[in-house]
């Protein structure tokens, strides 16, 4: 499963709110809520926040293996 978890690190780390997201760099509150609530986005927005962010994709996302063996 995909972890949106480094995703708030980074922006704590590089001391960007979600409102400047949204406001300053025109990224949509619905792309926000559907990292929140863990549900898929796409390339071009992963592309979009690492640009933003100046940070590569794993400081935005991670795959986590949920599979039990």
């Amino acid at each position: 499963m995909i972890s949106y978890e480094p995703f708030w690190k980074t922006l704590k780390e590089k001391n960007i709110s979600t409102y400047m997201l949204i406001n300053k760099h025109a990224i949509s509150s619905a792309t926000i809520d559907r990292i929140r609530k863990g549900n898929g986005i796409s390339t071009q927005k992963i592309d979009d926040l690492c640009s933003i962010l100046k940070c590569q994709v794993s400081d935005i996302i991670v795959y986590i293996d949920d599979e039990k063996n």
